[in-house]
């Protein structure tokens, strides 16, 4: 069994910054492949990143220039680093996990950016 937590969101003011983390618990998992989602308020659940294959990283446009994700594999956890922060980013953050044909979400950690 795969246990995704999440933890960083809050309150920031537009322009701001922050780093959400998403810690992977279970056996022999990786994280290599972990991807980002968000959910506005009222909008359906939407892609934000993920790493690829071939070791780079794919972005939603809006996100693209902004947002940088990474990973510690000795701690095991993923990050979603958010710079640049638009009232528009105010969303329910998700990491997303696909390891050994299951799929795997992390609680959500909320990021409201707003002056």
């Amino acid at each position: 069994q795969v246990q995704l937590v999440e933890s960083g969101g809050g309150l920031v003011q537009p322009g701001g910054s922050l780093r959400l983390s998403c810690a992977a618990s279970g056996s022999s998992v990786s994280i290599a492949h972990m991807a980002w989602y968000r959910q506005a308020p009222g909008k359906q659940r939407e892609y934000v990143a993920h790493p690829t294959s071939g070791g780079n990283t794919n972005y939603a446009d809006s996100v693209k220039g902004r947002f940088t994700i990474s990973r510690d594999n000795a701690k095991n956890t993923a990050y979603l680093q958010m710079n640049s922060l638009k009232p528009e980013d105010t969303a329910v953050y998700y990491c997303n996990l696909i390891w050994r044909g299951q799929e795997y979400w992390g609680q959500g950690t909320q990021v409201t950016v707003s002056s």
